[in-house]
């Protein structure tokens, strides 16, 4: 058996740093932007949108009414936190899929869930035998083409939640917009909506509900930009952590609010070199010799690449900040290696703090501006960070 892996000296050449005082502008930028009435929830998924869930969740539970998440593990660590902290639960909503086991554990904690087909009617067994009832929520596909009860498979696919009421308590209905992040006009939101509406209205009548009960649809661009998508709760994800959902989002919020609303990016990225040198003019940079130094050259290699998710797209693309300068990447990103040029930065061989993403001086580097150089979003920028970097909450 191989011995467990010291991680004390773990990536530290590379790390993150999470600005608590960041993600809580962006809560309270979105309460004064929405009003009151609507609950706030910070959606954790993804490792917290790459910025670590360990490091956020202190932060997002203080900040938001409810935390969603899509592992049932994740709920029961937001539990445990609250347990050895002392503080009082959080709604949470698992919104992915669960099992049976999951789902007795999920309501033996008070975690609520998404239900999505009439096949999870196989939980109602497991949840009578453990003497447990479930909080969920009905999900509604309302034109996304993903997971929920479209309004063809009502009232039928939800008949069986009237005899297992015992088991199983219809919390809420919710659903997810398709085409609203990438538009300036919304004609398909409010399609949606509308199919919302009318499920809604279908689900409470075969199942006989009463209000309350929780209606959410809302992600970040559409809680900003369709007052009539808020509901009774919206859920902030990437705005969470200070990013636009797109340009599209940011142009069409003045319009609806009169105002830009500022968000604050919560996450840095730095790297110290592992060296510094010089190349003579002439020398090549990487694997495929794709570049070669027009003079002598001075260069810095950092200690990271791909594996850390540093985008391979980015190679002889992109820049990161050097003492406020901006260092070109030269030749190709390596799985753990990264050569820049800091000829103009610095000033001997010694070691250098590198900035990947975030502020160095008067200047800026953002996930847009990563995700332009490597044909992507700026989602997947920091959800790819790697897991084992270093996050530090400042």
């Amino acid at each position: 058996m191989m011995p467990p892996r010291d991680t004390r000296f773990a990536a530290q050449a590379s790390w993150l740093e999470i600005d608590g005082a960041a993600l809580r502008h962006n809560v309270a930028t979105f309460r004064e932007a929405l009003g009151a009435g609507v609950r706030i929830g910070g959606v954790l998924k993804g490792n917290a949108y790459g910025h670590g869930f360990e490091q956020v969740l202190p932060i997002a539970h203080a900040a938001c009414d409810t935390l969603y998440v899509i592992d049932p593990r994740d709920a029961l660590l937001v539990r445990a936190f609250e347990k050895n902290n002392g503080l009082q639960n959080r709604q949470v909503l698992v919104l992915g899929g669960i099992d049976s086991d999951e789902a007795v554990e999920l309501a033996r904690s008070g975690i609520d869930v998404a239900l999505t087909d009439a096949g999870q009617a196989r939980f109602v067994a497991p949840l009578r035998a453990a003497g447990v009832r479930l909080r969920a929520h009905l999900h509604l596909d309302t034109g996304l083409g993903r997971e929920g009860f479209t309004l063809a498979d009502l009232p039928r696919g939800v008949e069986w939640l009237a005899e297992a009421a015992d088991a199983i308590e219809v919390a809420g209905v919710l659903s997810h917009f398709a085409n609203i992040e990438d538009v300036t006009e919304q004609t398909y939101a409010n399609r949606q909506l509308d199919v919302f509406d009318e499920g809604v209205r279908r689900i409470t009548s075969v199942l006989k509900l009463e209000r309350p009960f929780e209606r959410h649809i809302a992600a970040s661009a559409a809680a900003l930009l369709v007052p009539r998508a808020r509901q009774d709760a919206v859920r902030i994800g990437i705005s969470l952590y200070g990013l636009w959902a797109s340009n599209e989002t940011r142009l069409s919020a003045h319009s609806v609010l009169g105002r830009v609303p500022e968000l604050r990016p919560v996450l840095s990225w730095r790297c110290a070199s592992q060296l510094t040198k010089w190349l003579p003019a002439g020398s090549y940079v990487g694997y495929g010799c794709t570049w070669r130094a027009p003079a002598d050259t001075r260069i810095a290699v950092l200690p990271l690449g791909y594996y850390d998710g540093y985008p391979r797209m980015l190679s002889g693309k992109a820049h990161v900040l050097v003492a406020g300068q901006r260092c070109p990447v030269l030749g190709r990103v390596m799985m753990n290696h990264l050569v820049v040029d800091v000829t103009r930065a610095a000033t001997d061989d010694g070691q250098v703090i590198a900035t990947l993403l975030g502020r160095d001086g008067g200047e800026q580097l953002s996930p847009e501006q990563l995700a332009g150089w490597a044909q992507t979003i700026n989602y997947e920028i920091v959800t790819r960070l790697g897991a084992h970097l270093r996050r530090i909450v400042l």
